[in-house]
């Protein structure tokens, strides 16, 4: 199936050979992506420079700035880039260090249609589930902030004394916590802060790789183990030798997989796929889920002994909405981080903008917070941000946080979903006025309804003594 508009990505594949960009460029294309081409790394990296890219493959031997050195200029200048490597079979070696140093992946040439399209799409899923639950690294210095993360709500600080304690050791740990919330911010720390951190650190996004691949892509291959399988091919534990291996999503690794990933835990050793030669490693393995283990370990979808070997040292990161102490803190390392991006020069936020943020309840965490103060300081046009640059999910308290026990009685729960109906009429309301810059009229027509229809609505919910929603007067009528 092809992708649809909204999931149409921007793709930049660079090589030396003009005949292999465009059969690339075609073969992505046909996928629904917008593929762009440079013939060397100077000519990549300035492309770079000026547009957003989702996806980099390159060619590994170029002349001038090589497909390793444009690597390393895109891992500093655009972390989290997913960068495929291209190889002859002479040169994997160089491939491989790539994947240890970050890379995502690496194929050979002559190379498979259908395999490239696999890494590519693999490649993505990871990017979106990376950025779905990604968490700020900033606030090196500032106060409350240890190990790149911000905060000092009794939780936070509770999280630094077992990373003090527990990060320049072998032990496994397990970090569960809300998507956004910074699992991987934790996995980094343990590795950073250790004295593994000259050694590799590798992600491995479970939830991002089709099931009857965990296990090629967990212990690697050997030529001829399955079709396609043209070369012999190190797996992420081999990657990871004398470094920290980071399985997030850890939940959906298959059950019939989950005695593989069990014995190397305990014995530290594995076979790749296809392969009867043992391969013993030593690596620091970190775990993270959003889900609840011990539920799947119920239901039968996760093993009771991989638990137990995972959940040595457990960490649980708190959602936002539990620590809402650090929401200013957190919305100043924003304002300085998007005022630098932005170019603006956005001082402080108003108290009644500082209010509603901190009355929400960030469903999304510490991500969605960094994208609604993204959006803010691109719409604001003074130094402060008011209510009227937030969303309108913030603006509006969509997602508030829990109310007290439901009263269950008859009269009770009619209360409940009067007030439950009108919280999502004026979420939708407001989001109709938002994108029509607040004009009544092209709202209406927007929500199909007549702009009469719509004014009582509005005057029924309050909307009009709402500051920050008040729409503007216009003379058209239906």
């Amino acid at each position: 199936m092809q992708p649809t508009i909204l999931e149409k990505k921007q793709l930049l594949v660079v090589d030396d050979e003009a005949n292999l960009r465009r059969v690339l460029a075609a073969v992505l294309e046909r996928d629904g992506h917008e593929v762009h081409t440079a013939e060397h790394g100077e000519a990549a990296l300035e492309f770079l420079r000026e547009h957003h890219v989702d996806l980099v493959v390159t060619d590994l031997r170029m002349p001038g700035v090589d497909g390793m050195a444009l690597f390393h200029q895109v891992s500093r200048s655009s972390p989290g880039l997913p960068v495929i490597i291209l190889t002859a079979h002479g040169t994997v070696d160089g491939a491989v260090e790539a994947l240890k140093a970050g890379a995502f992946d690496y194929l050979t040439k002559p190379f498979d249609q259908a395999e490239i399209r696999n890494v590519i799409r693999k490649a993505l899923r990871a990017r979106e589930l990376d950025q779905a639950d990604a968490s700020f690294e900033g606030g090196r210095g500032g106060a409350g902030a240890r190990f790149g993360i911000i905060g000092d709500a009794e939780r936070i600080v509770a999280v630094y004394a077992i990373l003090d304690r527990v990060a320049d050791t072998p032990t496994t740990v397990l970090v569960t916590g809300e998507s956004g919330t910074g699992k991987e911010l934790v996995a980094r720390a343990l590795h950073e802060n250790s004295s593994r951190r000259d050694k590799p650190f590798i992600k491995v996004n479970c939830a991002a790789i089709p099931k009857d691949l965990m296990e090629s892509e967990l212990f690697g291959y050997e030529r001829g183990a399955f079709t396609g399988a043209v070369t012999s091919k190190p797996g992420r534990f081999e990657l990871a030798a004398g470094g920290t291996l980071f399985l997030d999503e850890i939940g959906e690794i298959p059950v019939e997989m989950q005695v593989k990933l069990l014995r190397v835990l305990q014995e530290g050793e594995f076979e790749r796929v296809g392969g009867i030669r043992t391969i013993k490693v030593d690596v620091r393995l970190v775990a993270a889920t959003n889900r609840e283990l011990r539920r799947e370990i119920e239901r039968g979808a996760f093993r009771d002994d991989l638990y137990s070997r995972l959940n040595v040292v457990p960490i649980a990161l708190p959602a936002l909405r539990e620590r809402t102490r650090d929401i200013p803190t957190l919305v100043d390392a924003f304002l300085a981080k998007f005022n630098a991006r932005l170019k603006k020069h956005v001082s402080s936020v108003d108290a009644e903008a500082m209010q509603r943020l901190v009355a929400y309840a960030w469903p999304g965490n510490i991500r969605e917070l960094e994208n609604v103060m993204e959006r803010a300081v691109l719409f604001s046009d003074g130094a402060r941000i008011t209510e009227r640059d937030l969303s309108p999910e913030v603006r509006g308290g969509a997602s508030v946080r829990p109310a007290p026990p439901a009263d269950l009685s008859s009269d009770g729960l009619k209360e409940q979903v009067k007030a439950a109906t009108a919280r999502l009429e004026r979420q939708i309301i407001e989001r109709a006025l938002d994108q029509t810059g607040g004009n009544v009229t092209h709202a209406a027509r927007l929500l199909k309804l007549s702009r009469k229809g719509l004014q009582l609505k509005m005057k029924e919910l309050g909307l009009r003594e709402t500051p920050g929603a008040r729409p503007r007067d216009d003379e058209e009528d239906e």
